[in-house]
Parts: C-alpha cells; structure tokens; sequence
C-alpha cells in the first residue's frame, strides 16, 4: 500500500479551523499518512494553514463531497448542472490550494435519496460535467474519483459496473472509481468481483464495517475483499478508513447518511484498531496469494 488514511471525521466534525488542524495532528499520532477531509470551504478555514500543518506532519490531504439538490449535475435543468459545474470547479482549486492530491465522493450527483429514476439526459449532462471538472483538475495537479454508493445515496452510480460505464461515457481516461466496503455491502452481489471488475480504474477505496463501526465486528467479508485489492495489484494505491458515529459528526452528513447512534464514543482506540486491522489483513491477503501461486 502507497498510503493508509483516515477520515477527519473520526477526529472531528470538520466545523471549525481548529477541529482540522487537531485531526491532522491525531492522524499523523497513529501513523497514518493521508487524511480525508469533506468539502472545505475556502470562506471558512484558512487552507494554506491546513497546507502548511499537513506538509509538517508528512500527511497528503484528500477532499470528497456530495451535490446539493440545487447544484445536482445529473439535473436536467440546465441552471442547475451550470451552478454544479461550477461548485465542483471550485472544489478542485479548493484542493489544490491546502496542496491535496484528490477530490473524490459523489461528485455525479446530489447527495441524498432521490424521489425519482435517473434519466438518460441527467446521465450525460452528468458525465459532461465530470468530463469539465476533470480538465480543471488536469490542470491542477488534482486526481478525480467518483465514489459509487447506495441507492439511499444516490441514484446514479450504485454498482461498479454502473461505474465503469459512466467513466467511459466521459470520454477521459482520467477519471477513476472510488469504491467502499458499506455501500458495496448493500448494492453488491460480490464485492470482490465488483472490485476485479474495476481493476486498474479503482483508484481510491474506503474501508468500513457494514454497520460503520469497528472493522472485523460486523458482516463485512473482508478476506475476500482483500484478497481481490491484492489480487488488482492495488498495494500502490490510497485505502482510506472511514466510520461515522453520531458521538462526532456533521449535521448534513448525518441527515444525508442516517447516522442517527453512537457506533463508538471512543475514537482513538478505534483508529488504533483500524490501522492495525487494515495492515494485518493485508499481509495475510499478501501471503495467501504467495502460496496460491507456488500451487
């Protein structure tokens, strides 16, 4: 693995300049080496600070976000996919000004439960937008990966093989899929095989419990998970852990997310556990295919 990360939203419910900065610290405390921060308003935090902490403490920063229904670039109002297309523009400079390398998450759609089926022209309206975003990101120095998710979540992009078929309709070959255990838990018949299916277009992955709270306690299948990253050759790619817990999180995320309990109150000894976890599984994923190789 290149690099093991953590969510800032394990740390903190990323309101406040200090409440960054604390979570940089706290990562680089148990030895991860990139954190995920969600959308950072440049009006709001002083991201050149964020910048300058991060580069102290040898942490890369990556940023992901959701749509509001009026920025929705699946839309087919035209207003709304141009207020879209525009919010993401302004993400990616976001994130090459803290000095992030990624801009990830549901960036193809609104995030939260639709009342509808998509449409054929949202879809293309959709692709066209990541299409521009990516251009920009291009030019900043910035990797896009769009996160497929649950259909509480989205109603776009609930299957890697939806995925898959969205990156070829941008027409880019610079833009990547994001996948995470939780919602592959949900909306996948194999998660191993949607992560085979992804192959060298995964390039950012998110480990969770099905239930968001410590790996290894819930229904997870997570050897044959890591099995299948090993198996893609995903050890010089990013893995992330992420778990919400209503004892630390922002309000949108829980209204958009459903976290309504405490999954833990303790987040140090969870972050602890996740590393050890992740590192741990992933030898034995390492070793397992080493001996099937010499069968």
């Amino acid at each position: 693995m290149r690099r093991l990360g953590i969510h800032s939203f394990v740390w903190t419910n990323g309101h406040t300049q200090s409440g960054l900065e604390s979570a940089l610290e706290k990562s680089a405390e148990h030895g991860y080496r990139m954190i995920e921060f969600a959308y950072l308003r440049p009006e709001r935090f002083d991201l050149d600070r964020l910048a300058r902490k991060a580069q102290s403490l040898g942490i890369e920063i990556v940023v992901t976000m959701g749509l509001p229904h009026d920025a929705d670039v699946s839309s087919e109002d035209s207003a709304v996919v141009a207020k879209g297309t525009a919010m993401l523009a302004d993400a990616v400079r976001a994130v090459r000004d803290i000095g992030g390398i990624r801009l990830g998450g549901i960036l193809y759609s609104m995030h939260g439960k639709y009342d509808r089926m998509p449409t054929q022209a949202g879809w293309m309206n959709s692709a066209e937008a990541i299409a521009a975003t990516a251009e920009l990101a291009k030019d900043c120095g910035v990797q896009i990966v769009l996160e497929v998710v649950n259909r509480f979540e989205s109603n776009l992009l609930n299957t890697t093989a939806q995925g898959m078929q969205f990156l070829k309709d941008t027409g880019r070959d610079d833009v990547f899929l994001h996948l995470d255990t939780f919602h592959m838990n949900i909306e996948e018949a194999s998660p191993a095989a949607a992560i085979r299916m992804a192959g060298d277009k995964l390039a950012y992955f998110h480990f969770n419990e099905n239930y968001r709270g410590y790996l290894g306690t819930g229904t997870i299948d997570f050897p044959a998970i890591f099995d299948a990253l090993v198996e893609i050759g995903f050890h010089d790619r990013d893995i992330v852990f992420e778990s919400f817990s209503k004892a630390i999180v922002d309000e949108g995320l829980s209204l958009a997310c459903g976290i309504w309990r405490d999954t833990w109150d303790d987040n140090n000894p969870l972050a602890a556990h996740a590393r050890q976890f992740i590192e741990q599984r992933w030898a034995e994923a390492v070793m397992r295919a080493r001996i099937n190789a010499q069968v």
